[in-house]
């Protein structure tokens, strides 16, 4: 049962409530022993007090962390506050130039792993269409998935070389969409064939490049399955890993927005996605619904042998890819390393002009 417990906590990622983990945080964290954690603009106030919010949450588990942020640039940067706004990927992909679309990576890696992250949730892999604009708007850049590719596969290797693993988004991809699943499920009318050779195509390309996919909380209804693709076999299993060949780590995207939460109870779609061939799942606030998603998930393996199974290899999967990167904390940062940082991503600021500036997602 305890070894259990620990397995289900593997497949969940907890946000935090602020800078500092509150006695509530404590408690849960040592029962839930979750898989990782996920820092928010409500967690980051300055360097050493990032890094020891990580170190201290590390501590209470009993195997590694995965340290994840959100760190695209531009509308989604959450240490833009702590270091300097880093260029979008808009305004990267404007200069055209492979080797600063290296440097975004290498600069987005740096600043993570300076601070204690070891996952940053990016690139985005969606295309730049009309439909989607308003809601992505510099988010994205290409139209063309070769390009999306090869900024993608140039930001991957900059990661790389700061040993920070990356996450491939939205799949199958939100460009034909024009909600915002924050809110509400988007349902993208485009057919098979376009979500086939142009949505997908940067998966297919970078599937053995990508440690990390996250799956949309969007609706594909040309699939015949109109449920959204976070807890739907058809996308997960029988796309993404039998028809693509994907080997990598599958994650939802938050659970608490409003593209799943709107279809099913948090505990209907913990099971539903785990079952569906999801490795990882977000909850990114609300302790309430963490808890609630790790029971319902428990429960689920206690009542049906073959969900245990499938748990048991997902936490097998996901310690695998644990001990191939370095999940030890770093000292914490001198600061002037920060400002050294600072610097730089200042300077490539001025080489990356931002095509707009708007309020952060």
């Amino acid at each position: 049962m305890t070894a259990l417990r620990k397995q289900v906590g593997q497949l969940l990622i907890a946000g935090l409530e602020g800078p500092e983990l509150t006695a509530l945080e404590k408690s849960w964290l040592k029962l839930i022993q979750p898989g990782g954690v996920i820092l928010f603009r409500r967690n980051i106030e300055e360097a050493p007090q990032t890094y020891r919010l990580l170190a201290e949450a590390s501590s209470l588990t009993s195997a590694p962390l995965f340290r994840c942020v959100d760190l695209e640039g531009g509308l989604v940067d959450r240490l833009r506050d702590l270091i300097c706004p880093m260029p979008s990927l808009a305004a990267v992909a404007a200069s055209g130039n492979n080797a600063l679309y290296l440097k975004h990576g290498k600069l987005i890696g740096r600043e993570a792993r300076a601070l204690g992250f070891n996952v940053v949730l990016a690139p985005v892999h969606d295309l730049a269409l009309p439909e989607s604009h308003a809601v992505m708007r510099t988010r994205t850049a290409f139209a063309d998935p070769e390009q999306v590719s090869g900024y993608a596969d140039a930001f991957l290797k900059g990661l790389e070389s700061s040993h920070v693993l990356g996450c491939g988004k939205h799949f199958p991809g939100l460009g034909g969409g024009s909600l915002d699943s924050h809110h509400t499920t988007p349902v993208i009318s485009r057919s098979m064939d376009q979500l086939w050779e142009l949505d997908m195509l940067p998966y297919r390309k970078l599937k053995s490049r990508l440690p990390i996919v996250m799956i949309s909380h969007a609706s594909y209804p040309a699939s015949g399955d109109r449920k959204p693709a976070s807890i739907s076999t058809h996308w997960i299993t029988q796309i993404l890993k039998k028809r693509i060949g994907y080997r990598g780590l599958v994650l939802s995207d938050d659970m608490e927005m409003g593209g799943i939460l709107t279809h099913a109870t948090i505990e209907e779609a913990a099971v539903q996605a785990v079952a569906a061939g999801t490795h990882l799942i977000e909850v990114c606030k609300d302790p309430s619904l963490l808890l609630r998603a790790y029971e319902a998930l428990l429960a689920e393996a206690e009542r049906c042998a073959a969900f245990t199974k499938t748990i048991q290899a997902a936490c097998r999967k996901i310690l695998r890819a644990k001990r191939a990167i370095d999940a030890a904390l770093y000292k914490p940062p001198p600061q002037l390393h920060i400002e050294r940082l600072r610097r730089e991503v200042a300077a490539f600021r001025a080489q990356c002009p931002e095509p707009e500036v708007r309020s952060e997602v």
